[in-house]
């Protein structure tokens, strides 16, 4: 596989952060290091889409994931994040997304889970354009073989230039928003088990949201 043809310093980071997770963090963290990046910006998708695209079961307000993500950034230099997505009247495709920061000044990689990597040639649009004007940082997540992927299929076979794979350590395995959730709905919430799910600084938030029944 060979690496992004013209790797950008930032990598942007689409999703619902739905709360954000200790594992959104740290695998950013580490694709933006074994990708030669000097940033990571997070992009939230708007708390509608969320609820009605893709059906979750719940959905943190706009303002409050904008929020959360704010309070992590804190301490973490390279985090940014941008509400572009979130200021239109409705979810962009991602491609799109990324023209508009490219014109306001940010050329960035898209950072992608291999979750999403066989929606590509089917799901998702735009997809030889995301490739070859930005490229594609792939985070290779549990049993997926991103590789076998690639090369069962033309299409992506056609692209593979243009997209990074990245072996992602397992500690994360099991981590994720629809499970922190679930854990927000036990009565009482389950704090230590949270704990290492979150990171800290929204901790305190989620347990009072947990409290409030759903409200920051």
């Amino acid at each position: 596989m060979k690496r992004v043809m013209e790797m950008h310093e930032t990598l942007a980071f689409f999703g619902a952060f739905n709360p954000p997770t200790v594992a959104h963090i740290r695998l950013a963290e580490f694709a933006m290091r074994e990708a030669g990046a000097q940033n990571v910006l997070f992009v939230p998708s708007k708390s509608g889409y969320i609820r009605d695209s893709q059906q979750k079961d719940f959905a943190f307000q706009d303002e409050d994931r904008l929020a959360m993500l704010d309070k992590i950034a804190k301490t973490r230099p390279w985090m940014q994040k941008t509400d572009w997505e979130i200021r239109q009247e409705s979810q962009p495709r991602t491609y799109h997304t990324l023209c508009a920061l490219r014109d306001g000044g940010v050329s960035a990689s898209l950072l992608m889970g291999s979750d999403k990597l066989k929606e590509l040639e089917n799901g998702w649009r735009f997809v030889p354009e995301i490739c070859r004007e930005f490229g594609i940082v792939c985070l290779a997540r549990g049993e997926d073989n991103c590789r076998q992927t690639i090369q069962s299929s033309p299409f992506l076979q056609n692209l593979s230039p243009f997209i990074q794979v990245l072996e992602t350590p397992d500690e994360f395995r099991g981590i994720s928003s629809t499970a922190v959730r679930k854990l927000l709905l036990r009565k009482p919430v389950p704090e230590e088990e949270l704990s290492r799910m979150v990171p800290e600084e929204i901790l305190p938030l989620l347990i009072h949201a947990a409290n409030k029944g759903g409200s920051l």
